[in-house]
């Protein structure tokens, strides 16, 4: 019998048998992290350098898109190295690592989420006192907020999956360190404080949930009130690229840990986590830019700039 402190490395769970079938995924893999760098990349420095863009909402997007290569790039890398060299294997220490560094990416991401559903809000119902109610110091206050409540949730699941003893071997049924495949290994009911932890967590996210519904009834009564359709339709596209990508987050996720037991299989289990962790951070991207002329303008406008230094 095993604990936690003799594990050196935990085994995580390969996408497939045939060395075919593994060189598949690593492309598949290395494809969607590209465009996930490639378009995430692009935001990041399209905001930084286009001072017309340098307002509450790009600040956010511009933050959105730094979680996003942060959530990808913890768990994509190594899952595409151990396809490539037809390995399982992550040290205790690298797992501990991607644990931490996932759950302050996606809680931060959750937590600036609720904040853009307030910004759209203001910049809807209350557009008078935008300029007041959301300067640049407010929105830095806020956004260093995101950071430091990812950094505490992170903490706190972090510590208190790896202090609790591991006796049903190594291998994790995941190709991630995700922690309910952590705790599967746990030898005692000491588990049960992560669980507890991890049902606190779902009822944060509820809160955060709830007020971004009532965040958007009040702001689609505020648009359904504007005569003018142009108005209407400039307020929709402010806010419905938030909106999707928030669906996206949630259902994905929802999905993930809410699907019925009887649907459940090892197949479909190890498949809709990608659902969730490779999917919304190479999609986000283009949910911003589709519908959203400045930030099209301006990645045009940087791109010439660009090529025209070149020559």
């Amino acid at each position: 019998m095993s604990n936690s402190s003799s594990i050196s490395q935990f085994l995580l769970l390969a996408f497939a048998d045939t060395r075919e079938l593994q060189l598949l995924h690593f492309w598949l893999f290395l494809g969607t992290y590209l465009a996930a760098l490639l378009g995430n990349g692009l935001i990041i420095t399209t905001i930084a350098c286009d001072q017309h863009l340098h307002t509450p909402m790009y600040f956010f997007i511009l933050n959105l898109s730094i979680f996003d290569l942060g959530s990808i790039s913890t768990t994509v890398p190594k899952a595409k190295t151990n396809s490539l060299w037809d390995t399982r294997a992550i040290s205790y220490l690298g797992c501990a690592a991607q644990v931490f560094l996932f759950f302050f990416l996606v809680g931060a991401e959750f937590s600036l989420l609720t904040i853009m559903a307030y910004d759209c809000y203001i910049a809807i119902c209350k557009s008078l006192h935008y300029g007041t109610l959301l300067g640049s110091r407010a929105c830095v206050h806020m956004a260093a907020a995101a950071w430091d409540s990812g950094f505490l949730y992170a903490l706190l699941h972090t510590t208190n999956t790896f202090s609790i003893p591991l006796c049903q071997g190594n291998v994790v049924n995941q190709f991630f360190c995700e922690v309910p495949q952590i705790l599967k290994l746990s030898c005692s009911q000491s588990y049960l404080r992560e669980v507890g932890l991890l049902g606190y967590s779902a009822f944060l996210f509820l809160g955060c949930f709830v007020f971004i519904v009532l965040s958007y009834v009040q702001i689609f009564r505020a648009v359904l009130r504007i005569c003018s359709k142009q108005g209407q339709h400039k307020a929709f596209s402010t806010c419905l690229p938030h909106l999707a990508v928030v669906s996206l987050f949630l259902s994905t996720g929802m999905f993930a840990y809410l699907k019925p037991p009887s649907i459940s299989s090892p197949s479909l289990d190890m498949v809709v986590p990608v659902l969730y962790v490779v999917v919304p951070p190479a999609v986000n991207p283009l949910l911003y830019s589709m519908r959203n002329k400045e930030l099209k303008n301006a990645l045009k406008n940087l791109i010439l700039e660009v090529v025209f230094q070149q020559q």
